[in-house]
């Protein structure tokens, strides 16, 4: 079975940066899979932050394109999202998820984690 463990969610001012991780366990090989990072605002839809296949090609929402970088440690079986020049919209919970395929985006995967709140003051 696989499973998700996301940390680094944190509270920071606006400008600030962090950098969450996704532990993947009960998976043979993460590098076969597609891993991505969607948000979650209560009562609003999941978003699609990032995602990243088993070749290493990154597909980021609008929003985040250019601040925000998704990365993967296949032999750690860990997936990273480094959060740059943080903004108040991007307070939300955000969740670490994991697909055989991208096709669908990161916020339809199979697979996703509990989740890490992330909030930005402004």
């Amino acid at each position: 079975q696989v499973q998700l463990v996301e940390s680094g969610g944190d509270s920071v001012r606006a400008g600030g940066s962090l950098r969450l991780s996704c532990v993947a366990s009960g998976v043979t090989r993460s590098s076969t899979f597609c891993m991505g990072w969607f948000r979650q605002v209560p009562g609003k839809e999941r978003e699609g932050v990032a995602d990243i296949d088993e070749l290493g090609v990154t597909t980021y929402a609008d929003s985040v394109r250019g601040r925000f970088t998704i990365s993967k440690d296949n032999a750690r079986n860990t997936l990273y999202l480094q959060m740059n020049n943080l903004k108040p919209e991007d307070t939300a919970m955000y969740y670490c998820a994991a697909d055989w395929s991208c096709g669908l985006g990161s916020a339809h995967m199979k697979y996703r984690g509990q989740g890490t709140l992330v909030t930005v003051s402004s």
